[in-house]
């Protein structure tokens, strides 16, 4: 309790007060207890037992990571370069398409006056506008616009990844002289893979076999450490891989492959068939006078159809099919050189790994180890993989 009490002199006025405070009871001696540092870091959500320490990054990791920072500033030109490259040769197919089909309906036209009138500049117009389609016809059908926009397309996508990729290493922190490496060389790898100049180094349009594109760099494999073991790796794990992979192989890389080949063998016979006809129309309207109906006859009709094959050919963009097909195949080819890295190697964390395979193939991860499940039934009951409806893949 307070108390105050007030004392009166003449020479001065003293006031004193006094405060009394009640007494608290004493606590057990099992309370006295010291709040420490665990308590508070429970409190708080943290469990360290203690503090992290900091460390600044060593000098050979700071230069990886300028390095990295260099690559990947050349990687973004490149996304760049090949996505204006891209958008260029996509219209140099819509243009040159609409006009060699405007040059062969225009000259199949004047044929067809010609030979019904005795105007001779006409003979003369349709044969030199066949001449100039046929000379056009063969330049497009050997650069395939429409393929060359896609493998520009593809590379775009590739270098887009490729940067992702050095932007999450970085920002992982303590990146080494094998990172600075590995991005180098995927770097050349796509380099090679989608060249950017036509003269020289082009892809060719029309190889003599189906080939999957490639544009990562082989690497030489290590030996397996026994380390790896507990790295979320073990037996199961790598058998159901080679399950899931037996799956890709003889199904999904040999259906690509057939379709592959099909679409190759269309776009060769559409690519010598269009100027073909157009060099045929060109010499006949060389013999289309007035009431030659057979030489009308056979140029017109030739005309037309030289016009129906080059709106097939680059209006429905065989080319650009093909090589869709192309960059699928080489998908699976990556695919299977990773899982078999993946199971050789001391690698990434294995569960890890298992996901990131489900995601390519459009699956979820229980969705993958039955199809690895039904794959290793197959194997046991001796049942060809080839006679099961379902592919590994569901994006493609």
């Amino acid at each position: 309790m307070a108390s105050f009490q007030i004392i009166s002199s003449s020479s001065s006025l003293r006031i004193k007060s006094s405060i009394q405070f009640p007494e608290l009871p004493k606590l057990p001696s099992s309370y006295n207890y010291v709040p420490s540092r665990n308590l508070f870091q429970e409190l708080n959500g943290f469990r360290f037992t203690t503090l992290p320490t900091f460390q600044q990054p060593s000098s050979s990791s700071s230069d990886a990571t300028q390095q990295l920072y260099a690559i990947l500033e050349a990687v973004a030109d490149r996304v760049e370069m090949h996505r204006n490259l891209a958008h260029q040769r996509n219209n140099w197919n819509t243009l040159l398409l609409n006009n060699i089909n405007m040059l062969t309906l225009t000259a199949t036209a004047m044929a067809a006056i010609a030979a019904a009138t005795p105007i001779f500049p006409l003979k003369i117009a349709s044969t030199f506008l066949f001449s100039a389609a046929t000379g056009m016809m063969l330049v497009v059908n050997k650069i395939q616009p429409s393929q060359l926009a896609e493998e520009q397309r593809n590379a775009t996508r590739l270098f887009k990844q490729l940067q992702s990729q050095i932007e999450t290493t970085i920002a992982l922190g303590n990146p080494n002289e094998e990172d600075v490496k590995k991005a180098m060389k995927k770097v050349l790898a796509i380099d090679k893979a989608y060249p950017l100049p036509l003269l020289g180094v082009m892809i060719e349009k029309f190889p003599s076999k189906f080939e999957p594109a490639v544009w990562w760099p082989q690497q030489q494999r290590r030996t397996r450490s026994n380390s790896r073991r507990s790295n979320g790796w073990n037996e199961g794990l790598e058998r159901e891989l080679m399950d899931v992979l037996e799956v890709v192989k003889r199904k999904d890389m040999e259906d690509y492959e057939r379709l592959g080949n099909m679409v190759l063998n269309i776009n060769k016979s559409l690519a010598v068939v269009g100027p073909l006809l157009s060099g045929i129309a060109a010499v006949g309207s060389m013999f289309v006078s007035e009431g030659s109906s057979l030489a009308a006859m056979v140029t017109v009709t030739c005309g037309a159809l030289a016009t129906a094959v080059n709106a097939l050919e680059h209006g429905g963009q065989v080319g650009m099919v093909s090589e869709m097909y192309r960059n699928n195949g080489g998908f699976f080819q990556l695919l299977e050189d990773s899982i078999e890295e993946a199971v050789e190697e001391e690698g990434e964390d294995g569960e890890l790994f298992e996901m990131k395979v489900a995601l390519k193939l459009g699956r979820s991860v229980s969705e993958l180890r039955e199809l690895a499940s039904k794959s290793a039934y197959s194997r046991v009951e001796g049942i060809p993989i080839q006679h099961h409806d379902e592919f590994a893949s569901k994006l493609f």
